[in-house]
């Protein structure tokens, strides 16, 4: 396979001319700051909140690049994994011309993404097992298709894509292939960031809404080659994570062992509740997951799914999905939460 990544760039972003602070240029400690026209004398929250972020996240960066084992200029950083995403349509695709390829189920902002942009989407359905339909993959790609988007492990279905299918995606495909790993903490599959340096057209997406519990300050990662990395940066709006974010993800970065303490309960908790719905009446499978959630089939999926909300108890209906016929897609909670969902369904069926 002969990759080029200059053929891939949408024409519009090669000349694009990216905006610039004067904090892109200038390095080292300043003492005083009069370019950005910012309220110098503080904000009511506190006297550093007046002040732009760092625009590049370096401290971020670097901190990162230790935990993951890579160099800082491999990490895009974005306001979630879904900037992550529209900023890699934005990038590539050229809108009314370009197309990508999903694999169903999957997650939606793929395709909701590629709508906003107005790129198509062409869709290999997975096989019965949730795995690639490599065939059906390869039928499907043309000259006009930019990415391939993989998520492993995947959601709603909670599997891990075979390794061996994904490398032969990566070595028979002239574009990017994406693969979301916002998972993989909770799987023993090992991550695809080691193999940035063997696929100049792989794209690793992370996060720290999941295993890192930090949902709410909105962070995505994204890991490329310093190239791709180049041209995201080059798109993005200039301060897209504000400085809360940054200093507390700094904090979090520092507790990995708390982290990785919470993602053994979760996975044993995991285990735990799969053993309890298999005992369930109606439940006539529950899928293995390499996730923080279970996909589980049931008879009469929809209405269970009511009943709990009648008891304050919010899950995912997955039932209407292809593939997904009949089944809750149901996030591992707290112990507390997991007795309250278990007493629930255990009052449907006494009904």
């Amino acid at each position: 396979m002969s990759f080029d990544l200059s053929k891939l760039i949408r024409p519009n972003i090669k000349k694009l001319v990216p905006y610039s602070s004067a904090r892109d240029e200038f390095s080292g400690e300043a003492k005083v700051f009069l370019d950005a026209n910012e309220n110098s004398l503080g904000s009511p929250l506190t006297k550093w909140y007046n002040r732009y972020p760092d625009p590049h996240q370096h401290a971020v960066k670097q901190k990162l690049s230790v935990v993951k084992g890579i160099g800082a200029e491999h990490i895009f950083l974005g306001n979630g994994s879904d900037e992550c995403i529209d900023l890699l349509f934005r990038s590539f695709c050229e809108p009314g011309v370009d197309n990508v390829i999903i694999c169903p189920p999957t997650y939606g902002m793929y395709e909701v993404s590629a709508n906003i942009n107005d790129v198509a989407v062409k869709k290999a359905t997975l096989l019965e097992d949730f795995q690639l339909d490599l065939i059906h993959l390869e039928n499907l790609a043309d000259d006009h298709t930019k990415i391939i988007w993989l998520c492993s492990p995947n959601n709603p279905t909670g599997n891990s894509m075979n390794r061996v299918d994904i490398e032969t995606v990566l070595n028979n495909f002239n574009g990017i292939v994406v693969i979301d790993e916002a998972y993989i903490n909770f799987s023993k599959q090992r991550s695809f960031i080691q193999e940035l340096t063997d696929y100049p057209n792989l794209v690793v997406m992370q996060t720290f809404s999941k295993a890192w519990g930090l949902a709410g300050l909105r962070l995505g990662m994204a890991f490329a080659s310093a190239e791709i990395i180049e041209v995201l940066d080059k798109v993005k709006p200039p301060y897209n994570i504000n400085q809360s974010t940054q200093e507390l993800v700094l904090k979090a970065l520092e507790e990995v062992g708390q982290v990785n303490d919470m993602i053994k309960l979760l996975v044993d908790m995991r285990e735990a509740l799969s053993q309890v719905f298999l005992a369930m009446p109606t439940v006539e499978k529950v899928y293995p997951s390499d996730a923080n959630f279970l996909l589980v089939k049931i008879k009469d999926a929809r209405l269970i799914y009511e009943f709990l909300l009648t008891k304050g108890i919010v899950l995912r209906d997955r039932s209407n999905v292809q593939l997904c016929e009949d089944c809750l897609r149901i996030t591992v909670g707290t112990e507390k939460d997991n007795t309250l969902l278990i007493d629930a369904m255990q009052e449907w069926y006494g009904q």
